[in-house]
């Protein structure tokens, strides 16, 4: 006989058997989400995270059974879910460049986007030294210093930020993914501003306060809104950043920024303006929207 696990939500109940099956449980569950407006697939990462299991054998073993522990953890995490928690939140970490990081409530959950930013930074930073000094604006998690560091390990990084809990989260993430990053805290580029950089690269805020009537709860509820949003129609810290940035960079030397779809033509005309000399460039994601601006200042 059965022994039967229930849970409440408002007025309706989920009676659950104690045998229930991955492909059951991840069914039901995505259901929920889907009821709720809620993006269902983070059933599938939470699944993952219980069962310990990757997306393939995941996808192997969905007949096999819960065991009581599991399927406990498993709805009582999807409890949170349905409160619009970031499933990188519940589980504490995110995959990004292949490296896992550790996020909470003081940081950004990375991107993929912002995985081709990096892309594009390394390509573009070939021609450079190796030892090349590179300074990550804003790092939150350290996504975007990390991984340029584990792929570039002469590169003398520096990441900065203003918020000193971001940077204990960015710390740990250098340290559990094995490399050396020169944090510093403090307001854009004042941190770095007595040296000479080759490469700049930043994921600012850049979401205009107005916008935020159109996003999802998931982010607006539970992501640091200094990270997200920024005055001027999110052109702020772009334009902070053309002012500061040409007393700064060595030549050759690369800048890097992540962009909002819409504010490529005014972000790409505040750097022609303070790089006139350099190539700028607006780069699509892989999604066809526009995302990037590389500043390549050559003379």
């Amino acid at each position: 006989m059965h022994s039967l696990w229930k849970t409440k939500r408002d007025d309706w109940k989920v009676w659950i058997s104690m045998t229930e099956r991955i492909y059951e449980a991840l069914q039901r569950a995505k259901t929920r989400l889907a009821s709720n407006n809620l993006d269902e697939n983070a059933a599938q990462l939470l699944m993952e995270h219980v069962t310990n299991k990757s997306g393939a054998s995941l996808l192997a073993d969905l007949r096999e059974p819960l065991t009581p522990e599991q399927q406990t953890d498993f709805w009582n995490k999807t409890e949170q879910l349905l409160t619009g928690k970031p499933v990188q939140h519940i589980i504490g970490t995110e995959m990004f460049y292949g490296l896992s990081f550790e996020v909470n409530e003081h940081v950004l959950i990375p991107r993929p986007e912002t995985e081709e930013l990096v892309f594009g930074a390394l390509e573009r930073s070939k021609h450079l030294p190796e030892d090349a000094r590179v300074a990550d604006i804003g790092t939150g998690s350290g996504a975007i210093a990390i991984a340029y560091k584990k792929e570039r390990p002469n590169a003398m990084v520096t990441a900065v930020d203003i918020s000193e809990a971001a940077l204990e989260v960015a710390k740990r993430n250098a340290s559990h993914n094995g490399v050396s990053i020169d944090f510093r805290q403090g307001d854009l580029t004042n941190p770095i501003a007595m040296e000479k950089w080759d490469i700049v690269l930043s994921n600012p805020p850049y979401i205009a306060v107005e916008e935020s009537v159109d996003m999802s709860r998931t982010v607006l509820d539970f992501e640091p809104h200094g990270a997200l949003f920024a005055e001027d129609d999110g052109l702020f810290f772009y334009k902070k950043l053309a002012e500061n940035l040409p007393p700064l960079m060595n030549v050759p030397s690369v800048i890097g920024l992540e962009i909002g779809y819409q504010q490529g033509p005014a972000v790409a005309r505040l750097f022609e303006n303070a790089f006139p000399a350099a190539r700028v460039s607006i780069v699509k994601d892989i999604n066809g929207k526009d995302r990037m601006i590389f500043c390549e200042i050559d003379e």
